[in-house]
């Protein structure tokens, strides 16, 4: 049986890949999560205690997550906790560089453990304004200057240290705009789509020409599963991310049109950092490890829609 360790496992990411990791009799997984952002409501029911356990813990406090660790002596765990989304990691920047402290936690305790591999949750943050597209793991530069940005570069730097220095592998996850229908409204898909639904004004930072890749998390979660299962991507960086670009004045427009809706679409002045202008991942690696189409941006939309886990949380 495969022990693994999920942290920030009640968040949008962190939840999907529980649910998909409890329905394999194989996996016996640990969920931690501080619940800053997360919710236990995000967690599959669990109807057999032995697949799967939740604690609430802080990963940035070492005593924390070190009796977890200890105790179970898992062989794999995916580190997904970190403080997100553009608008809550400018407001909490200290917050933000606290995430090394758990960083550090994992992997120094991994290394003592006999973790097999550990799999960094990274982001293409880590980019920063591109100077090429699409955005390859090897030849783009890193040129990330917010903090949320330098922390998951360091958190990679610190993942590639550990294997040089202790031997301990790693894999290294660059995700680009995940949603699904455990997103909070925190993030632009959802916020749009609950605008949307409400008959609300649909706000948008600038004029809405920024461009993005939007991933629909059931193709992020096999992604990351068949890195677990066919052992691929070992010491290695993988982009995460669908490879159709949108702007985000086109995806409010989309949204409008697919719900029906009478909104309108206002602007807001620009935010002062932290909103590139550009994203789009060379997602090749992805397509060749998932070895099917991606979900298109409308059909996940549709499939947001007629989630009830969504249309609940956002209480129509």
């Amino acid at each position: 049986m495969n022990k693994i360790l999920v942290t920030g496992g009640a968040g949008n990411v962190g939840s999907a890949l529980v649910e998909k990791l409890f329905h394999n009799k194989e996996n016996f997984v640990v969920v931690v999560d501080n619940l800053s952002t997360g919710d236990t409501k995000k967690l599959p029911y669990n109807r057999n205690m032995h697949s799967y356990t939740f604690i609430k813990a802080d990963v940035n406090n070492y005593r924390d997550i070190a009796e977890i660790m200890i105790a179970h002596r898992f062989d794999y765990i995916f580190h997904f906790a970190a403080v997100v989304g553009v608008q809550r990691t400018q407001d909490n920047p200290i917050s933000v560089l606290r995430d090394i402290d758990g960083i550090k936690n994992i992997l120094d305790l991994a290394k003592n453990t006999s973790v097999k591999r550990v799999f960094f949750s990274s982001s293409s943050e880590v980019y920063g304004e591109p100077v090429t597209l699409p955005q390859h793991e090897y030849t783009t530069p890193l040129n990330s200057r917010v903090p949320y940005a330098v922390v998951k570069n360091v958190g990679e730097s610190f993942c590639k240290s550990y294997q040089q220095e202790y031997g301990l592998e790693y894999t290294i996850l660059r995700f680009f705009n995940t949603y699904g229908p455990n997103q909070s409204t925190d993030f632009v898909l959802p916020r749009f789509l609950s605008a949307a639904l409400k008959n609300q004004d649909i706000s948008i930072y600038g004029d809405g020409s920024q461009t993005r890749t939007f991933t629909y998390v059931d193709d992020t979660i096999d992604t990351c599963l068949a890195c677990l299962y066919q052992n691929k991507m070992v010491n290695d960086v993988i982009n995460i991310g669908n490879d159709y670009v949108i702007s985000v004045l086109d995806l409010a427009q989309m949204i409008i049109k697919i719900t029906h809706s009478k909104s309108k679409i206002i602007s807001l002045p620009p935010l002062k950092e932290g909103d590139m202008t550009r994203r789009q991942p060379d997602n090749t690696k992805m397509k060749q490890l998932l070895n099917r189409k991606l979900i298109s941006l409308e059909q996940g939309i549709k499939n947001m829609l007629n989630d009830t886990r969504f249309l609940n949380s956002i209480e129509l």
